[in-house]
């Protein structure tokens, strides 16, 4: 009896051996495909990175409205855009651009001290913006056509939203600031030019991951050349600090890109001492 059993088993695995083999062949891949899916991470988003840019600037009694940017090459899609009008309090306009994207403001604008409130700066942007060839901004100039007027215009590729923003607006302390009026006296007996400084830093930013980070300095004394030059690993990529005898909006602009989540800031060195409107942006991809 245990003999015919164990044939019979014999038989019966043999018998089986192929539907085994054949259900191996036509559900195993199937399994497989199903479990590498489940394992692969999708794609990455790019990091942001800084993309075209340019800068407008009208000296004051020289200007035309509108004031329109030089062309730039930006990205079809996929883009942030920001923009920085310094100038003509009295020439409220928002920015348009040759691609008719949406231009959001960036805070309130901010009054320049020591000019009768004469004077202002404001941020706009423009999230997941068109673009192209011959991309331009430009701002219509209602009450003070011909005034000073600068424009910086940053284009930040593979940005899909402004993760954090810093303003503020320091200026030298009160310890500072007499000091430097006995050494510009001092200089001035002595027929020297000015060589005061002074450092400004910015608020903090805080970013979940990679992103650009922009800088913007809008300095505030009534001079014609000095510097400002950007700390924290920021490099500038446009500027205006020698200004024409018939003055302007002095300006900067510096760029520095992160590849991990953090706190941020950025310290201003420049001659002579001067107060400065100051902005921060920090630009990430998309979620």
């Amino acid at each position: 009896m245990r003999r015919i059993t164990s044939q019979l088993a014999v038989r019966t695995t043999r018998a089986l051996a192929p539907w085994l083999l054949l259900c191996l062949l036509t559900v195993t891949p199937v399994v497989m495909a199903s479990t590498l899916d489940d394992i692969v991470p999708p794609s990455m988003p790019k990091a942001p990175k800084l993309g075209a840019h340019t800068m407008l600037t009208q000296p004051e009694g020289e200007g035309s409205t509108p004031a329109v940017t030089s062309s730039l090459n930006t990205q079809e899609n996929g883009s942030s855009l920001l923009v920085l009008v310094a100038g003509h309090a009295d020439n409220p306009g928002a920015p348009t651009d040759s691609y008719g994207n949406l231009w959001k403001p960036v805070g309130e604008p901010v009054v320049y001290n020591g000019y009768d409130e004469r004077f202002n700066a404001r941020a706009f942007l423009a999230i997941a913006a068109h673009g192209g060839k011959g991309h331009t901004v430009q701002v219509v100039k209602e009450g003070s056509p011909a005034g000073e007027i600068t424009i910086p215009f940053i284009e930040i590729a593979h940005a899909g939203k402004l993760q954090d923003v810093a303003q503020n607006y320091p200026t030298p302390g009160v310890a500072a600031r007499a000091t430097n009026r006995l050494m510009r006296a001092w200089q001035g007996f002595k027929g020297e030019p000015d060589s005061t400084s002074s450092a400004l830093t910015s608020g903090t930013v805080t970013t979940t991951g990679p992103a650009t980070l922009v800088a913007v300095w809008l300095g505030d004394a009534y001079v014609y050349s000095m510097t400002a030059i950007p700390g924290d690993g920021f490099k500038v990529i446009d500027s205006y600090l020698n200004l024409p005898p018939s003055s302007g909006v002095q300006a900067a602009v510096a760029v520095r890109e992160v590849d991990a989540a953090g706190t941020y800031s950025i310290t201003w060195h420049g001659t002579p001492a001067q107060g400065a409107i100051l902005w921060l942006f920090a630009f990430q991809a998309a979620p």
